[in-house]
């Protein structure tokens, strides 16, 4: 990807974001980076996680999962 960004590095970035999610839904206020987050920043949070879910995602998708057998057939017609 021209990006630079890994699937590693979106999967650990998507799990901290789920981790303030669920700290938030517990009454607590939970720190990223330098960023402190509060349940008034659930939006915040909901709109990391929705963006780090689509990079997993794309990054998922381009990875082949195992061999893949095509078969074709020429004819002559």
């Amino acid at each position: 990807m021209s990006s630079g960004i890994t699937l590693e590095m979106a999967q650990s970035n998507l799990n901290s974001w789920l981790d303030a999610d669920k700290k938030v839904s517990q009454g607590q206020s939970y720190k990223v980076g330098t960023r402190e987050l509060t349940r008034t920043n659930a939006k915040e949070i909901r709109e990391n996680i929705k963006y780090w879910l689509g990079w997993v995602n794309r990054l998922t998708k381009g990875q082949k999962k195992g061999a893949r057998a095509t078969r074709i057939i020429i004819r002559d017609i």
